[in-house]
């Protein structure tokens, strides 16, 4: 890493600059959805769920493929006031977000492999405290890759076959005074100069990365400080996917 990157720098939760805050992934978490998962870092909670159709868009049919699609919301009091619930279709963020989310999953799947159908995993943020799409991206793999493998278990995927390419993980990373900071909180997100939201494949490539400089643009060495950054939260989010998913889908780690 960059001489840059101050090792001593601590934060307002003691955390080190490249420290993620508490994850825990609880698979299983509903009864109902084909794969499911809750996903809390720190004070950010997000309930993902994989649901199966047995079809795909029209403009699919015929060509062998399935298809992966997200929805993303938040709950009305998942924030410090009450939002208004959201309807269908309603929110421009909500929609930039799905989008993100299901772009991501899709980089982790050969939907050739998948077959003819479709899975929509939904993302519902049910406690906000900073990093609610990047959580929402990391937990939806989860919930993805256990939705595929019980489609295996019955026999819909063929046994041989592994929908399942690469891992895919998310995470968010600040910089603050030439400092990069790794998985912002609600706290530093909404103070900090320049933050991006960095995803991840386990073999080490970019899926997407979006940064924006709020008042101080940045340089490209700083660029280069806060992806080595994000790229070490990423590794650790691959692992604790990979205590619930090594049964399922092996982890390979190219980075």
């Amino acid at each position: 890493m960059s001489s840059n990157i101050r090792l001593g720098t601590t934060r307002l939760d003691n955390r080190k600059f490249d420290q993620l805050r508490d994850v825990k992934i609880t698979p299983g978490f509903t009864q109902h959805a084909e794969g499911s998962a809750l996903i809390e870092m720190g004070q950010t909670r997000v309930i993902c769920t994989a649901s199966v159709e047995p079809t795909v868009p029209k403009w699919l049919q015929g060509g062998g493929k399935g298809w992966v699609t997200a929805e993303y919301g938040m709950l009305p009091r998942s924030t410090h006031t009450r939002i208004t619930r959201e309807k269908a279709n309603n929110s421009g963020r909500s929609q930039e977000i799905s989008r993100l989310i299901a772009r991501s999953l899709r980089a982790a799947i050969d939907l050739k492999a998948l077959g003819e159908r479709s899975i929509t995993v939904d993302c519902d943020v049910l406690q906000a405290d900073g990093g609610t799409r990047t959580a929402a991206i990391t937990g939806g793999f989860v919930a993805l890759t256990l939705a595929i493998a019980k489609l295996k278990t019955a026999g819909l995927v063929p046994a041989s076959t592994q929908p399942i390419l690469h891992y895919v993980a998310a995470i968010s990373v600040g910089l603050k005074d030439g400092q990069p900071l790794l998985d912002l909180n609600y706290d530093e997100d909404s103070s900090i100069g320049t933050d991006m939201n960095v995803v991840m494949t386990a073999d080490g490539k970019f899926v997407e990365l979006q940064g924006t400089a709020e008042t101080v643009a940045f340089s490209r060495n700083e660029l280069n400080d806060v992806l080595n950054v994000a790229s070490s939260g990423c590794r650790a989010l691959f692992e604790a996917q990979a205590n619930i998913l090594k049964d399922y889908a092996p982890l390979k780690l190219g980075f």
